[in-house]
Parts: C-alpha cells; structure tokens; sequence
C-alpha cells in the first residue's frame, strides 16, 4: 500500500524534472538522435472551442484520446477509457450507468441528465443508456474536464466528452481488421472504406461487429457471463459543391445486446437479532428455505449465481446533418440531430439463484436538436463566436418490480404479492433553447482576454404512476387484496391501489418546470512566446432540475437545479525545440444543490439536492519525444472532493448503509466533510511508444501503457468497508506492420488487477432478511488478443 500511495507523487516530480531537463540539456542522451533528426511532435488539433485549433493552444484542461490510440489499444467503450484519462470515471450498476469527471457525475436514476455532456459529432448524448454503445472508427475523443456551459450545453456541469467520427476522404482508403482475444472467446471485426464519389462528394462506411463470451461464471447455468453481441453500422458522406459550402450527412445504427451481468455477491454477514433468521448469512437463509445454491462463492472470485436470466436489448439510431457555409471570411454552421433509442432489460436485482424477485426495465426516448452559429475566422484583433441551440426530447420508462409464484418470499408469509409487480411508469417532455456567444479580444502580441454566455429556457413536464399488477391478467389488482398493503409496508412501495388517510394517498405523481439560467465567462490569456501559453478563467455552470423517476415513494419526485461556479489556472507550454509538451490546470469549484441519487435499502432510490460540494485539484498531461523512436505521454490528476455540507434539501432518505443511524431531518445520514462515490485522490496514465524499422518496409513497434488510480469509495452508500485500495494497471502491445499489413499481441491489465466498479447492499437482504449482504461489479481481469489489419 505504501508504494502505491508514493508512485504518484513520483511520477507527478518526475514530470516536471523531465520537461526542465529537455529543455536545458539538448545534449543529454536521451533526445540527441531527436536533436540530430529534426524531429518534433505532431500537432494534436481539436474543436474544442468550436474551431480547430492545435491543442497547445486550448485554454482549459484536455485530454485527446487518437482515433490510432483508441484502434490500437482496444477502447471498445467509454468504460474502457477512463484508465487513459485522470480524474474520469465511469461505470455500470443494475439498472443505469454512470460518468464521472473530477468527482462530478450522475447515479441511479432514469430522471436525471448526465452532468458529464456526451456530444458525438456535435449531437448531445444525454442519457444513461447512451454511455454503453459501441466507439468505433473516430478521429478522436476530447475529455473536457471542468464545466463547459458556453459552447456545449447547461448539463455540461462536470465537464464534455466531444467524440468526433472519422470523416470521408477523396483520396481511397480502406482497412479490415480482425482481434480475437483467446482468453476470453471475443472477436471484434470491422471495416473501413472511404473515398471519392465523384470530384465534389466524398463517402465512408464503417461497420463494426463483437462478440464476448463474458469473464464471469454463473454457477447456476454454467454459463460465462456479459455475453455481448454488438452491430454498429455508420455511412456518411460529405458535398462539397463549392469552396463555400460543404454538407455532410451521417446515419448510424447501433444494436448492442448483452446476456448476463459481471455481478457477484462479495461479502455476507450474518442477521441481526430482532429478524427471522438472527445469526445466520443470506446464504443459509436461502439454503434453509430450500435453495442451497443460492448464493455460492461468496467474494471477489468472478463467480456469480443467479436464476433470472439478465439480459440487455439496445436499438441506438443516430442521425447528423452538419453544413458549413463561408458568409464573407466567417463561417455560419448549422447542425441538425436526431437521436432514438429503445432497450428492453431484465435484471436478477436480488443477485441470487433463487427466486425472490427480478426488474424488468423498458425505456424509449426520442431526441431533435438543432444548432445554429456563426463563428469568425480566427487570428485577429477579436475573434467570436455566436449562435442559437433549440432541443426537443420525449422519454418513457417503465419498469416493474416482478414477484414470481415460486419467490421464497412466499416461504415469508408474504403470498399474497406472489405472481404480482409493482409496475411503474414514468414520462418526461421538455423542449429547451438557448442563445450563447463567446468573444476572445486580442489586447496584443501577448494579452488576451475571453467574455461570454449563455441563457438557456426549459420547459419540462413529468408524472409518474405505480400500480400493483397481476402478473397473469396484466390487470391491477383490487385495491381490496392484501398485495397493496404489503408492498407498501414491507417493501416501501406507495402504489396507486393504497389510500390510508394521512399514511398514504396512492402514487400518481405529475408535475412541470419552467427554468431559465444564465451561465458567464472569463478568461484572461497570457502568451510571452510561443512556447507558453498562461490562462486563468472563472465561469459557472447549470444543470435542470427534473424529476425522480426511481424513487418508490410519493415524498420524493420533484429535485432542483444544481448550480456551480469554478475558477481555474494553468498552463500549456512547448520546449525542447517542439520535442516536448505540457499542460497543467489548477481548479477550485463550488457546487450548490448538487442532485444525488442513493439507495433506499429495500428496492428504490432517492433524488437528494446536496447544498455545497466542493471540489479541487490539478491536472497535468504531456508528450516528449525522448529520441527519434521513443515518445514518452503522461497526464496525471490530482482530486480533493467534499460535501461541506450535506444537509439534505429533498426528502425520502436512504442515504445511510447498513446498521447505520439516520441523523437528518428526512431520514438520511449526514455525509458533511466526507468525500463522494469514485474521487480518487490520484489518477493518472502512463505510456511508453518504440518504433523502429527491422526489415525492407517494415517496422516493430512497442507501447506500454501504465494506469493507477489511488483509494476510492465505490459504495453507492459510502460505506467506509468499500473503500477500495489503489489500483495500477498495465498494458502492453507489440506489433508489425508495413504500408499493407499490420499484426499485433495486445496484453491488457496483464498484472491482473482484481478491481470493483460498484458496490452496494443485495436489495431486500437487510431490510426484510436482516443480512448485512453486498454485491459488486467486476471490471475485466486479464485478456490477451491477436489483431490483424489490412488496408487497402
């Protein structure tokens, strides 16, 4: 532990060594062969302020991941990408998925929009479910860190992850790659093709197919477990009839299914005095009421047992027609999107083999955007940009707690609610427009500074219901029968059927909101040569409030907007004669009202509004060509993330693990001065780059690549008992390749790092069994694959 909590800050001192030895010591052994060829860094271009520009120039903390970068090292998902990026984090749990940037993201619950903005060739991913598709064939993907309010969107709170597709070329080119990791049965395949259709249109196809086996074992059917099968298929092609005008236009289609879940009961306690069973696990419980196989392998081992058979369907439409018109030396663009999806999930939320309860999840949202600006053409006395956004989505969730007619909660005397579900349904409308300018005024060769805005007005309608279902008829049942009450009294669940006066009056909840925010910025510039760049900026961000689509009671619908205001300073600076390059960002920000979604401890979760959340730290990343094969790339974070003050401003509770005490006025447990879910104090990426030439035409190439990530609490809860230790990771490619062909060995986590990604208590375990039960997510151990390109 104690040489992991040092790596760190080694690392962080010996980057700063390296960029001042590089640039008084052109004679030191590392860098002659640089030194002697000429050779610098290629520049890394981005948008990320709306026009390109080469990254040394950005004033705000990035990371660009390359289209090469994320092929070569296998980054099939977003998930995959936080080990290349400090201070980001992402993952799955039972029934959502979550992005964090700097300790900042969303939990589980299908009301929310993501506080880390996912734009895809300019189009907004806000969802959850949007997270788990396919990357293939980009150009790149910028991670924006800190809020983006200006030039993104109101819910770019956290920060923006700007992915860009590989756009169609008039020259040919194509490629067909195929991996195979033999460990785990996957393969991956996909083919490119691009070129010119004529002397003004230009097209390219991309498809992409993957199949996993899974890497965790389910004991009960002997099956490996996620199975993935994905099919991703983009067209675009791009008109360009004059020198002032260019359309492009992208149609995608994702379809990415899974079967089974990477879950495992990790620890079970036994229960407490007072309960059924007092002294004994969930597991013999289980075992008692005639399912000794219910939970096996209890720990971190990559088994799991479960019955429901959990799946995952997933239809992703993505359309996206960009043109860009030259209006004397500006450019006016326009950008129109259109975004659908629909999945339809089962999940075995009780995380046994045997029948107690599953989820049943159905979800369809349909998005239009529409964006026009108008933007300067960059290099003088004041360079602008200025434009209008307008959204329109419509959501429907519905899921559905479902009881079987063998469920051991029968066994419970509890069967009345057999064969029953707690069906709920929830919609949400809103339609939002926004006006937003940004101006940078050039005081002179070295002063300048950057002022802008945005206003943005949502309008937002929501409801929701929870009836109690015969799962025979489809009908609900009588408000007379049993199964309503005992929803309501054992489980927490309010429902439509149950009207106790002053106790309950059913569960059929709508309302709306009506929002305006206005989100500033200032920067001030500072460039004394062209090898250094000095920024300090202040801004704030916004993200709506909306309402509570998981919670099971009535006191808990409606949340409001969080608010944040964030001050940053840093630097980008170039030496070694072009061989080297850093950036480093220093933040403070302060949250207000942050929206927080937690556990209630039986089935449901509840929205809370934190009001004050601090977050600091710093960021550093770089490249140096250390000699004329070897390129050295490094970025590292730094995270300090407390809730000043935790004084919950919404209602429900459940923000207390287990054996807990609530100290709040509704129920929850005060977590003022503690750190949140998934903020490592450190974080940080690593790589190594060899190339040399071995043969006629060919040449050997090696990457390493090193991830840490230091103690982190992934407990949905914060239980103290799932502080995580730190974690390194390690991964290494080696390949061949020529103009045509290309063959590599990919190692990833090769040290084989068991690592969880989520943590939280079995649903039911505590609160009807009395177990102290969790069950967490696994991420993927070890695998080893071959990749084989062609191009063409």
């Amino acid at each position: 532990m104690f040489r992991k909590l040092i790596l760190v800050p080694s690392l962080l001192c010996l980057g700063f060594a390296a960029g001042a030895q590089a640039q008084d010591s052109d004679s030191d052994a590392q860098a002659s062969d640089a030194a002697a060829t000429g050779r610098v860094l290629e520049e890394i271009v981005v948008t990320a302020q709306k026009r390109e520009e080469g990254l040394k120039d950005v004033p705000i903390s990035i990371v660009v991941t390359s289209g090469e970068k994320i092929k070569e090292a296998g980054i099939y998902r977003i998930e995959d990408l936080q080990n290349y990026v400090p201070n980001l984090q992402m993952t799955e749990s039972g029934i959502s998925t979550q992005m964090y940037i700097r300790g900042i993201g969303t939990g589980n619950n299908q009301g929310f929009e993501q506080s880390v903005g996912q734009y895809v060739d300019g189009i907004y991913y806000g969802r959850q479910q949007l997270i788990r598709a396919p990357i293939f064939d980009m150009a790149r993907v910028s991670t924006l860190r800190g809020p983006q309010s200006i030039l993104f969107g109101k819910n770019s709170i956290a920060g923006a992850l700007s992915m860009t597709s590989a756009a169609p070329t008039q020259d040919f080119e194509g490629s067909f790659s195929v991996s195979s990791d033999f460990k785990h049965d996957t393969v991956l395949t996909e083919l490119v093709m691009s070129g010119g259709l004529s002397d003004t249109v230009s097209g390219r196809f991309a498809v992409r197919k993957y199949d996993d086996d899974g890497y965790v074992v389910n004991t009960f059917n002997g099956a490996d477990e996620p199975q993935r099968d994905d099919l991703a298929i983009r067209g675009t092609v791009r008109w360009e009839p004059s020198d002032r005008l260019d359309i492009t236009l992208k149609l995608e289609r994702d379809v990415f299914d899974t079967i089974g879940r990477q879950i495992e009961v990790i620890e079970d306690n036994p229960a407490l005095a007072g309960f059924p069973f007092p002294g004994a696990t969930y597991a013999q419980i289980l075992a008692g009421l005639g399912h000794p196989g219910g939970i096996s392998d209890v720990g971190q081992n990559y088994s799991r047992s479960a019955d429901g058979g959990d799946f995952s369907n997933n239809e992703l439409d993505s359309h996206a027609l960009t043109i860009n018109y030259q209006v004397g030396e500006n450019t006016l663009t326009a950008v129109s999107g259109y975004v659908s999806y629909d999945f339809l999930e089962i999940c075995d939320c009780d995380y046994t083999a045997a029948p107690v309860f599953n989820v049943l999840l159905d979800e369809e949202y349909e998005q239009f955007s529409q964006e026009i600006r108008l933007t300067s053409p960059g290099g003088e006395k004041v360079d602008w940009i200025v434009g209008g956004f307008y959204q329109t989505g419509d959501l429907d969730f519905r899921d559905g707690i479902l009881v079987p007619s063998n469920s051991v909660l029968g066994l419970l005397g509890l069967v009345p609610i057999l064969n029953t579900s707690a069906q709920r349904q929830f919609n949400q409308d809103s339609d939002l427009w926004a006006v937003f300018a940004q101006a940078t005024i050039n005081l002179n060769d070295e002063w300048a500074v950057t002022v802008g805005g945005r206003y943005t007005e949502e309008d937002k309608k929501g409801s929701r219901i929870i009836e109690i279902v015969d799962q025979a008829t489809g009908m609900p049942v009588l408000p007379a029968s049993m199964a309503p009450s005992i929803y309501f009294g054992v489980f927490g669940i309010e429902n439509e059927q149950l009207i106790i006066p002053g106790v309950t009056a059913g569960h059929n909840l709508s309302g709306s909101r009506d929002e305006t925010s206005f989100t500033p910025l200032l920067r001030l510039e500072y460039r004394p040569n062209d090898e250094m760049m000095l920024f300090a900026s202040a801004t704030t961000g916004f993200k709506a409030g909306g309402f509570d689509a998981r919670s099971n009671n009535v006191g808990s619908f409606e949340f409001t907007d969080e608010e944040a205001t964030s001050f940053e300073f840093g630097g980008r600076f170039s030496y070694a004669d072009g061989r080297g390059e850093t950036g480093i960002s220093f933040f403070y920000t302060d949250y207000d009202d942050l929206q927080v979604s937690q556990f209630d401890g039986t089935l449901g979760f509840n929205v809370t509004n934190v009001p004050n959340t601090k977050v600091q730290g710093f960021e550093l990343d770089g490249r140096f060509l250390l000699s004329d094969s070897v390129t050295w790339t490094y970025a590292i974070g730094y995270l300090d993330h407390e809730f000043k003050n935790f004084g919950a401003s919404g209602s429900g509770g459940g923000n207390c693990y287990f054996g807990e005490t609530p100290v709040l006025a509704d129920g929850t447990c005060d977590r003022s001065g503690q750190s949140g879910q998934y903020t490592p104090k450190f974080s940080g990426h690593m790589s190594l780059d060899y190339v040399t030439p071995f043969s006629s035409g060919w040449e050997f190439r090696l990457t390493g690549d090193l991830s840490w990530v230091s103690s982190q609490n992934v407990h949905v809860n914060l239980d103290p008992a799932y502080e995580i230790d730190a974690y390194e990771k390690i991964d290494v490619r080696m390949a061949i390749s020529n103009e045509r062909w290309e063959f590599a060995f990919i190692g990833k986590n090769i040290t084989d790092e068991d690592v969880l990604t989520y943590v939280n208590n079995v649903p039911l375990s505590g609160s009807t069994f009395g177990t102290n039960t969790y069950y967490g997510f696994d991420a993927r151990d070890t695998t080893y694959t071959l990749q084989a390109t062609m191009r063409f």
